[in-house]
């Protein structure tokens, strides 16, 4: 029976996540493909930890799938290392392009392909979000996990790109585990008029609870990059609606 492997870098218990996993399932059985009656699919959780997903990848690969689906960079370059044979299909992957994964849009080249709905510029985007919604922020702190956000410097450098528009200044505020994020938040609140953005980032989804309830507890301005930030109680998010990929192409504004 054919095998499908699919690496997803959340926690198995994100219901988000499960129903991205479910829409796939759904559309695989919608062109024919069923699990366990013509293939086989191989699911593994990597749960936002940046060596897990190395692990996970090699272990889905030593299954010779037929295909790898991946979800987000550092589930695409985990599986790269293992293999450069067995097609990969990608998603929420940061310009794809400009971190070597294809050769172009139109002809991505080798073995592998996918969407990207996820642009650098959104960075920029944010600080401008942050400032007009809380007109008084002067500093904000971008978190992002550089071990699941390899493109952060794309995103920083379009961020930092906006902030001489609006008097601010940015900074990054790398953190690898939950005592980081709140170490970082806590300090950033030190401070006046400090704001907090989360870079679109695998890690940043995974532990989206502790930075929304940290930005409420010190009453930080906060800017994330998917709605579903907002739905779980964050301020205000600007990005793709995950939930909705027939609007990916759109930039959506939601205000909490």
């Amino acid at each position: 029976m054919p095998r499908v492997a699919v690496l997803m870098p959340y926690a198995e218990s994100d219901s988000l996540a499960q129903t991205w996993l479910t829409a796939f399932m759904q559309a695989m059985q919608a062109v024919g493909w069923t699990d366990g009656r013509n293939i086989r699919v191989d699911v593994r959780w990597a749960g936002g930890m940046a060596d897990r997903i190395q692990r996970l990848a090699k272990e889905l690969v030593d299954l010779q799938p037929e295909v790898v689906f991946a979800m987000t960079t550092p589930s695409v370059n985990a599986v790269l290392r293992e293999t450069h044979t067995i097609p990969i299909v990608f998603t929420q992957v940061t310009d794809p392009v400009a971190q070597g994964l294809v050769g172009s849009l139109d002809r991505p080249g080798g073995s592998i392909t996918g969407f990207t709905i996820l642009e650098p510029e959104i960075g920029g985007k944010l600080v401008q979000v942050l400032k007009e919604i809380a007109p008084q922020t002067v500093r904000a702190a971008v978190i992002f996990n550089p071990d699941t956000a390899p493109y952060y410097e794309l995103y920083m450098s379009a961020s930092e790109a906006a902030v001489a528009s609006f008097a601010m200044k940015i900074f990054e505020a790398p953190v690898h585990n939950r005592a980081e994020i709140e170490a970082a938040i806590s300090a950033l609140a030190r401070q006046p008029a400090g704001g907090v953005i989360a870079m679109s980032d695998g890690f940043t989804v995974v532990h989206r609870d502790l930075i929304i309830a940290l930005a409420a507890r010190y009453r930080l301005p906060a800017a994330y990059p998917f709605r579903f930030f907002v739905a779980d109680g964050g301020l205000i998010s600007y990005g793709v609606d995950l939930n909705d990929m027939q609007r990916r192409a759109a930039g959506a504004v939601t205000l909490h």
